[in-house]
């Protein structure tokens, strides 16, 4: 059974939500303000974190960058419909994903599956424990990435998008596929997601020996892995 954080201050929410994950088999624990579900999220450990950005104490992007300090435990952040700089910035942050309320309770699950999915990869699925690209070494199976011998430090969802990309090297990664094998969910008009994604990979990534890019973008249509 997975464990789900709750973070979000709306009482009444909150139970709906409660009510709905339990019944598709969810383990949910609820704080109700920003330090509350910082101390919860630090103590325990938690498969995924449902995070309102408009919290007392702490706000949603406070709490959440005191998390990706200490822990990169997948964060899907719950934002108001039309603030897209909240969607932008809880992304700089390290969010995984977010999700404009009101939502459709079907997409609230299909998402939090999505992301519990690709961060929790069984052994069984990894036929090597590890695979090389050039100075890139990948662990799905521990989701660690080591480059130039050091340990980088990456979401769950920037693993998974680095993999896909590293796969695919030399070739075009097509937004719409990645945004699908990602992020879960279709490529939405204007949806940076990914744009964003990327650049938190490209500053986390160590430059290459000879200097070379890592990946090219294509406006419009994708990503290409440098090899």
């Amino acid at each position: 059974m997975s464990r789900i954080l709750l973070v979000d201050d709306d009482l009444g929410l909150s139970e709906l939500l409660a009510q709905l994950l339990e019944l598709e088999g969810f383990e949910l624990t609820l704080a109700h303000d920003g330090q509350a579900g910082l101390d919860l999220a630090l103590a325990q450990q938690f498969d995924l974190i449902l995070l309102d950005v408009m919290l007392p104490k702490l706000n949603g992007f406070e709490v959440l960058r005191a998390l990706r300090s200490k822990k990169q435990t997948p964060v899907l952040m719950l934002t108001a419909r039309g603030d897209e700089i909240d969607r932008v910035v809880g992304l700089e942050i390290g969010a995984d994903d977010y999700l404009p309320k009101p939502f459709n309770d079907r997409e609230l699950v299909a998402r939090i599956r999505a992301i519990i999915r690709r961060t929790h990869i069984q052994p069984s699925e990894t036929p090597q424990s590890t695979y090389q690209y050039g100075d890139i070494q990948l662990d799905p199976a521990r989701q660690e990435v080591h480059c130039q011998d050091q340990l980088i430090i990456l979401t769950g969802t920037e693993f998974s998008l680095l993999c896909e990309l590293v796969k695919n090297a030399g070739e075009l990664a097509s937004k719409e596929v990645l945004s699908e094998k990602v992020l879960g969910k279709k490529l939405m008009p204007f949806d940076r997601s990914l744009d964003m994604h990327l650049s938190n990979l490209r500053k986390k990534m160590p430059e290459r020996d000879d200097g070379r890019p890592r990946v090219k973008t294509i406006r419009g249509k994708g990503y290409i892995w440098l090899p």
